[in-house]
């Protein structure tokens, strides 16, 4: 595998995002997969997975995203996206990173792959710029009722004229955060990501994972879901779209497989012809980091390759 470090310009004006490549060492190219990494971590935590594509002949690609990973001018940044339409801005980037790709490999099948935060992010995508894409994998996400997030960024704006929208308040994060851990034992409160208690031990003790959400991170986020629930722009994504929603039955974000298939049946019920999903039972968040990862490295693999 050989890997490489790029850096293109955000579609904020400003902020130079990070970027990461890998490629197989030889061979002929199957096809790319672009990852939009999930929120509070960055693309690197993917290598694993991304080694395992690239020994099957795929290119794996992607970036950190606007206040994450290296994609900030100084730590201060990360959880903050931008002062306006921050939430487009990250949309935006993913396609800047998709059409830099697609120039510099044209002709091969391209996928996209979005986990938890940046599976909502994918799901966005799919309704601006889903058209000529192979196939999209939704992975960790869930579905959110309307009126919820419609709360969460009232909440956010409320708080963010007494505060500044750089203020990461432990009221908001206490709503988002607080019950993810409940249903397992373990000591540690990330315990809700993965059975691997070397993973979670491994993200507990990363900088690039332990920083708190901004005010105005939490609003895109909000802001995010709230665009992908509405019924214009689940029809906007293309009907001919192959897309996998893969989740672990026990991830909370997914509401333990209850809005896993809430999101299957919307996308089924909107007309996608080709649509599947699968669930793995006892795994949690990061279905990419569970202990029967080489399971689900599968699953995708075969999907892909059902879709060149």
């Amino acid at each position: 595998m050989r890997k490489s470090e790029l850096a293109f310009p955000s579609a904020d004006g400003k902020t130079k995002i990070h970027a990461v490549r890998w490629r197989p060492e030889q061979g002929e190219i199957a096809g790319i997969v672009q990852i939009s990494h999930g929120m509070i971590e960055y693309v690197e935590r993917y290598e694993h997975f991304a080694e395992y594509l690239t020994e099957k002949g795929f290119i794996v690609v992607g970036n950190d995203h606007l206040g994450h990973g290296r994609s900030v001018a100084s730590p201060e940044d990360w959880g903050y996206f931008a002062p306006k339409k921050g939430s487009d801005l990250l949309v935006e980037d993913l396609n800047r990173l998709r059409s830099h790709m697609q120039k510099k490999y044209p002709g091969l099948p391209y996928f996209m792959l979005g986990h938890s935060m940046g599976s909502f992010l994918l799901r966005k995508y799919l309704s601006k710029y889903g058209k000529g894409l192979a196939g999209a994998i939704i992975m960790g996400t869930g579905t959110q009722k309307s009126a919820t997030v419609t709360a969460g960024k009232a909440l956010c704006r409320i708080l963010a004229l007494f505060k500044g929208w750089r203020y990461r308040s432990p009221l908001v994060d206490r709503q988002v955060f607080s019950g993810n851990n409940k249903r397992f034992l373990s000591g540690s409160t990330d315990s809700w990501l993965t059975k691997d208690a070397e993973i979670v031990k491994a993200y507990h003790n990363n900088p690039f994972c332990t920083f708190k959400f901004t005010l105005n991170g939490f609003y895109n986020l909000f802001d995010t879901i709230h665009f992908i629930n509405r019924k214009e722009n689940i029809r906007a994504i293309p009907s001919e779209l192959p897309v996998f929603i893969v989740s672990g039955e026990d991830d909370p974000v997914g509401n333990y497989g209850v809005g896993v298939k809430c999101a299957y049946e919307t996308y089924r019920n909107a007309g996608i012809k080709d649509i599947s999903c699968k669930l793995y039972p006892g795994d949690r968040h990061e279905i990419l980091n569970e202990t029967d990862k080489e399971l689900v490295y599968e699953d995708i693999y075969k999907w892909l390759c059902r879709h060149l």
